[in-house]
């Protein structure tokens, strides 16, 4: 016979003697893992569906079972993950904010007297005439004002969270910047005299991502839309309020997420997880470029009509 290591003929005690636990040999026990039958101490032993099972085995079992993942590929945890880059997104629409609010003076009328507002707000006839492409995504961190802020954020906050947790940190904010400039090219062809800013034509296309990710998952996208048609009612009943700049951003967020999520279906990737992300981002990648391609047909639209 051989002696395992372990157990009574490992202590030299004879029949009487107790197994010891295998990570803590100090310590004698009674109990002893049910996958791999070897003694453990009750700190070392993890309830099981049956029985306990050791910390060694149980590493051993996670490592060999698949990351469970949401429709579009990101992590499913046990706990709730902090929905980081919302935080961070509204971090600075506060901070860009309360820069326009020093430079003014102002919380109310931050856009007065301030450089920072007067160089990224979305004025398409400067992007045309100097090249300010910068306005195209900084308008989309400015607000008229503590209360457009307010609004802003809290949308942000209600509809980016569950958002981010289901797209993943990268997605999301590739959707979120995606359809900034899907908003920022719609006013430059269909209202190239306004003056826009605002982070809402991004939470539009949050709510369009929303509406997408349902329909991947075979679910009613009706409380969404509901939510949608009452914003665009709301954009056409109260004076001031881009219309064209939230249903771009609608249209925008909602490219990109199909592309994230239905592209690599329809371009056969199978279900290699690596090539199924790696289509995804392609084919998201594709929006991206056609809404720059957009932002610059609009400028040469202008500038033709300028005279630039």
């Amino acid at each position: 016979m051989t002696n395992p290591g372990w157990g009574p003929a490992a202590e030299g005690g004879g029949p009487a003697s107790q197994p010891r636990c295998v990570r803590h040999p100090d310590r004698t026990t009674l109990l002893a893992c049910t996958r791999c039958g070897r003694p453990f101490c009750p700190e070392c032993l993890r309830p099981a569906s049956v029985g306990h099972q050791c910390v060694d085995c149980v590493a051993t079992a996670q490592r060999s079972t698949p990351q469970a993942r949401t429709v579009a590929g990101a992590p499913v945890r046990t706990d709730r993950p902090t929905p980081l880059v919302t935080y961070i997104l509204i971090a600075l629409n506060v901070v860009i904010f309360g820069i326009t609010a020093a430079q003014s003076g102002s919380v109310m009328n931050n856009e007065q007297a301030s450089r920072l507002f007067f160089d990224w707000a979305l004025w398409p006839p400067m992007i045309a005439a100097n090249g300010d492409y910068i306005r195209v995504v900084g308008s989309g961190f400015l607000h008229y004002g503590l209360m457009h802020l307010a609004v802003n954020m809290f949308a942000l906050w209600i509809i980016g969270r569950d958002t981010e947790l289901v797209l993943g940190r990268a997605r999301y904010l590739a959707v979120y910047a995606v359809s900034i400039v899907g908003g920022s090219a719609a006013v430059m062809f269909l209202q190239p005299d306004a003056v826009t800013v605002g982070a809402s034509g991004a939470v539009f296309g949050l709510l369009g991502a929303q509406a997408i990710i349902l329909l991947r998952l075979r679910r009613s996208p009706a409380p969404v839309l509901a939510v949608v048609a009452l914003n665009i009612f709301i954009s056409i009943t109260i004076p001031g309020i881009s219309l064209w700049g939230h249903l771009g951003g609608l249209v925008a967020g909602a490219a990109s997420t199909a592309a994230l999520l239905y592209a690599p279906q329809y371009l056969g990737a199978g279900t290699d997880r690596n090539k199924i992300v790696r289509t995804g981002w392609i084919a998201l990648a594709a929006v991206a470029v056609v809404s720059l391609v957009l932002v610059l047909l609009a400028v040469l639209r202008l500038r033709s009509q300028l005279g630039v």
